[in-house]
């Protein structure tokens, strides 16, 4: 019996949600030990909780994770996913062939991150807020909205005020300081990307907040 998942905005709003409640797609398939497609089917039949956000991306119940691993493969149970440790991104880009390289690139590098892909700065906006990523990676140059006009309303919601910014553009910095320049504190990176940059930096985020739940537990 399928059972379409619900909305995340109104899961958001239960007394006792948690941020740390619910992870994406890739990072459920990776908790499971199986493919993206499989995780998505599991979703549809009802078998594993979930809800949709407004774009339309499936968020996965944690706890709903562990249930299934206990009935169907207790040995991969995982009592303590490290939530806290995991780093929550959100990657927007147009162009197919571009996000497909950012997920071998993210897939190599095997660090604890949940990534959501998305292909318009529309699409993020309608989902940013409730997601309220750790890191927002993202192009300039997109059709309708653009990246430039994106970041200017991200900035204005405090409580994403957080939020890491990298920008990864084609578009020069001169022409970018000529509509405005980009928010404080966002890092600009000229395409094509420096793997081995982002990774560092990445990983360097990734340690902090494990650095900092470690302390937080003392």
């Amino acid at each position: 019996m399928s059972s379409e998942p619900k909305s995340f905005e109104t899961a958001i709003t239960a007394a006792d949600f948690s941020s740390d409640d619910y992870c994406g797609t890739s990072y459920a398939a990776k908790l499971l030990s199986l493919s993206v497609a499989t995780v998505q089917s599991l979703v549809e039949k009802g078998e594993i909780e979930a809800w949709k956000t407004l774009g339309g991306h499936r968020r996965i119940a944690l706890k709903s994770i562990n249930a299934y691993l206990t009935k169907n493969s207790p040995q991969l149970v995982r009592p303590d996913i490290p939530l806290k440790n995991r780093l929550r991104v959100l990657l927007v880009e147009d162009d197919e062939n571009t996000r497909e390289l950012y997920r071998c690139q993210f897939d190599d590098w095997d660090l604890p991150i949940d990534c959501t892909w998305m292909s318009s700065a529309l699409e993020a906006l309608m989902d940013i807020a409730s997601m309220q990523p750790d890191l927002l990676i993202t192009d300039l140059s997109m059709p309708g909205v653009d990246g430039i006009e994106m970041l200017r309303t991200v900035k204005r919601n405090h409580n994403l005020s957080a939020m890491q910014i990298i920008v990864i553009s084609g578009v020069s910095a001169e022409v970018i300081a000529g509509r405005g320049g980009l928010p404080p504190q966002t890092r600009l990176l000229q395409k094509p990307f420096n793997a081995d940059w982002l990774q560092g930096y990445i990983t360097a985020l990734v340690d902090s907040r494990r650095q900092g739940f470690a302390g937080s537990r003392r």
